[in-house]
C-alpha cells in the first residue's frame, strides 16, 4: 500500500454561488456564497422535501481527476476513499482538513469499493480482473478472479450483506479497452456473483442482464437493486426479491427506466429510497432519487455526470458523489443504509 501526499493536480472548491448547477456555469469557478435553498436541489415530489435541507449547499470538495468512481466512507478515520480509474490510483479525502492524498498507486485500475462487516476495504480491480480485500495491516487478499475455470471479465461494483456475503457485478468495463484497464477477450457472460463468506465459493446471483453495473440492497435486505447498462438498448434499474435463506434472488423486474438518462452506481437510504449516480445531460446530470416504489422524487444537479455515490460523515448523513473529474458532497436529512 502506497501512501503519498497531495500535488497541485488536486483542487478543492468548497462552494459555488448564484447560477444553477445543471449548466456548469460560474457557480463552480466562484467563491461567492450561494443563496439557500440551493437551486441545484430539485424537488419533483413532496416525498423528497423531508430528505433534503434548505440550508445546505452542494460542495465540490475535490477536482482535477480523470474519472472518479467507487466512493467509500471510513468513519473511524474520517476520510473518504475513491477511485480515479484512468490514473490507476485510489485517493483519500480527509474530512478534517479537506486534504487529498494518494492511498494506493497503482490500484490496478480500481473501480468500485466498499467495506465488509469487519471494516476492511473490498475493491473491484479492472486490470487484474480481481476482487480483493485490504487487510488491517495493508496487505491485499485475493477474493475472486475466476468462475468455472474461466477468468472474470472485470469486477465493477460491490456491496456486502449483513451475513458477510459479498455481491459484485462483473461487466467487463476494464477489459473492453485500454483506458480503464486493458483490452482482452471476454471469457464469461456479464453477471452478478455472490461470494460465500464461509468457503469463498462463487455462485451466479444475476445472469439475465446485458451488462450489470451498480447494485445495492434495500435497508432490510429483502431486495437487491441492480443497474443494467448495455452498450446498446435501454439502460434500466431492476429489483430482485431476496429469497430462501438470503442467498438467492427471484422475481426480477424493472424498477425504473429513466431513458434517455440512466443510472450507474446506486445506494439506498434507511427509508428505502434509491440514490443514483445519474447521466442525462445538463438538466439531469448528478444524482436522481427514487422512492421505494420507483417514482422519481428529486434531483441533485451537478455540472458533470455522476458515476457513483455513498453516504458518510459523522452521522452517515452526508452524500458523497463521484462525478467525472470531481467529487461533490451534500448534507441531507436522511442516512445511508448500512452495507453500501
Amino acid at each position: 500500500m502506497t501512501i503519498g501526499s497531495a500535488t497541485c493536480r488536486f483542487r478543492h472548491t468548497a462552494l459555488g454561488p448564484e447560477t444553477g448547477s445543471g449548466s456548469g456555469g460560474s457557480r463552480w469557478q466562484s467563491t461567492a456564497p450561494i443563496r439557500y435553498p440551493d437551486p441545484g436541489i430539485v424537488w419533483l415530489d413532496p416525498r423528497f422535501q423531508p430528505l433534503v435541507l434548505g440550508n445546505a449547499a452542494i460542495e465540490r470538495i475535490a477536482t482535477g481527476f480523470r474519472f472518479t468512481e467507487g466512493p467509500v466512507w471510513f468513519g473511524d478515520g474520517r476520510y473518504l476513499l475513491f477511485s480515479d480509474i484512468p490514473n490507476d490510483r485510489i485517493l483519500r479525502w480527509d474530512e478534517t482538513d479537506g486534504g487529498i492524498s494518494v492511498f494506493r498507486e497503482p490500484s490496478h485500475y480500481a473501480n468500485g469499493n466498499t467495506r465488509d462487516r469487519q471494516g476492511r476495504l473490498v475493491t473491484c480491480e479492472h486490470d487484474t480482473q480481481h476482487l480483493t480485500r485490504t487487510e488491517y495491516d495493508g496487505t491485499v487478499t485475493l477474493l475472486a478472479d475466476s468462475f468455472a475455470g474461466k477468468r472474470l471479465t472485470g469486477p465493477n461494483d460491490v456491496v456486502v450483506k449483513s451475513d458477510g456475503s459479498i455481491w459484485f457485478s462483473d461487466n467487463g468495463a476494464g477489459t473492453r479497452g485500454n483506458y480503464l484497464g486493458h483490452a482482452m477477450p471476454q471469457e464469461l457472460p456479464f453477471r452478478v456473483y455472490r461470494l460465500d463468506p464461509a468457503n469463498g465459493a462463487l455462485t451466479i446471483a444475476v445472469g439475465d442482464m446485458a451488462r450489470p453495473n451498480g447494485l445495492c440492497f434495500s435497508p432490510d435486505e429483502s431486495r437487491l437493486y441492480v443497474v443494467d447498462t448495455p452498450g446498446a438498448g435501454p439502460k434500466t434499474v431492476h429489483v430482485y426479491d431476496v429469497v430462501a435463506d438470503g442467498t438467492k434472488l427471484a422475481n426480477g423486474r424493472v424498477f425504473f427506466d429513466a431513458m434517455p438518462g440512466y443510472a450507474d452506481g446506486i445506494r439506498c437510504d434507511t427509508q428505502g429510497n434509491v440514490w443514483c449516480g445519474f447521466s442525462g445531460g445538463p438538466d439531469q446530470d448528478g444524482v436522481a432519487v427514487f422512492a421505494p416504489g420507483g417514482t422519481l422524487i428529486g434531483r441533485i444537479l451537478l455540472p458533470e455526470r455522476c458515476a457513483n455515490v455513498c453516504f458518510g460523515g459523522r452521522k452517515r448523513n452526508r452524500l458523497f458523489m463521484a462525478a467525472s473529474q470531481s467529487v461533490y458532497a451534500l448534507y441531507v436529512e436522511t442516512q445511508g443504509a448500512i452495507g453500501g
